[in-house]
């Protein structure tokens, strides 16, 4: 038999206290109790780890040698429990972070600085992608959360961080880029680059709507599946495009980003519902604390 983790407590209070009438108070138990554990324990082990005569309780050569031993266990005993504690909490594992290209600057370095902070056993591991891979992965259970925007599908869970104007963007020197703000209906005559339709369809259905609504039809003459790459063309002038404020610390020459009247779009945490383990909860909960006072929409 091997001796349990109370017997092993249990002898080290005795060989602490050098009285079993001490260690039984200090453990609350009674003594005759504390007694038949330590001939059981020594029995278990067959050898003699105490001696106990009329001067009192003192350990043996063997029982010198096996009370570090036993306070190791109990340690690695404690260890193991605070660490299943705290796992528990959502203070220690491993989470995988998908960042939409456009919420990479702002949201990236606010969200890592504080969960290392708050959260400091807890493994990151972040990866920038597109939308579409961006939803596969959640959905496959490659990422564990996701920061991106709408619109998106159904069966995702998300939560709103923030929210940003919408801006149009046009090349440095446009007729349009002094102005404060613009009605898109303005843009009407310009031509556009915007990504792909197959890049995310979501998006350009909402596209199309804002587009009707404004009352044209835009005149697509470049589509690039990066925001990097529209930047680049609205800097080279082959047209205009849209994106959220926030993107404008991507580039920081040849273009203006000017704020469209009363189109905002917002930046979501994602997650696939059922998946909320602790370190999931503990991170969602740290996140939403940090969007409630810090302006994610500011390159972080």
């Amino acid at each position: 038999m091997t001796p349990d983790l109370r017997q092993l407590r249990y002898f080290v209070a005795v060989a602490e206290e050098s009285s079993y009438t001490r260690a039984a108070e200090r453990l609350v138990i009674s003594q005759q109790a504390l007694s038949q554990q330590m001939t059981l324990l020594e029995r278990m082990l067959g050898v003699q780890l105490l001696d106990r005569d009329t001067r009192g309780t003192r350990l043996t050569a063997v029982g010198e040698l096996f009370l570090p031993e036993a306070r190791a266990v109990l340690a690695r005993a404690d260890e193991a429990l605070e660490v299943v504690a705290r796992a528990a909490r959502g203070e220690v594992g491993r989470l995988r972070l998908a960042f939409l290209a456009t919420t990479t600057n702002p949201v990236l370095p606010p969200v890592v600085r504080t969960v290392r902070r708050e959260l400091p056993d807890l493994r990151l591991t972040t990866e920038e992608t597109t939308i579409a891979p961006l939803v596969e992965g959640l959905r496959e259970q490659r990422y564990d959360v996701a920061f991106t925007r709408p619109p998106l599908v159904d069966g995702l869970e998300s939560r709103t961080l923030t929210s940003e104007p919408v801006c149009a963007v046009l090349p440095e020197g446009h007729p349009l880029a002094d102005r404060s703000e613009l009605k898109l209906a303005e843009l009407a005559d310009a031509h556009w680059v915007l990504t792909p339709r197959s890049s995310w369809e979501p998006w350009h259905r909402a596209f199309d709507d804002s587009f009707h609504a404004a009352g044209f039809t835009p005149d697509v003459v470049h589509r690039d599946a990066s925001v990097q790459g529209l930047l680049g063309l609205v800097a080279a002038g082959v047209g205009v495009t849209r994106l959220a404020r926030s993107a404008s610390s991507l580039r920081r020459t040849g273009v203006v980003f000017v704020p469209l009247a009363g189109e905002r779009v917002s930046t979501e945490m994602v997650w696939l519902p059922g998946t909320e383990s602790p370190a999931l909860r503990a991170l969602l909960k740290v996140v939403t604390e940090l969007a409630a006072t810090t302006d994610l929409t500011e390159s972080g």
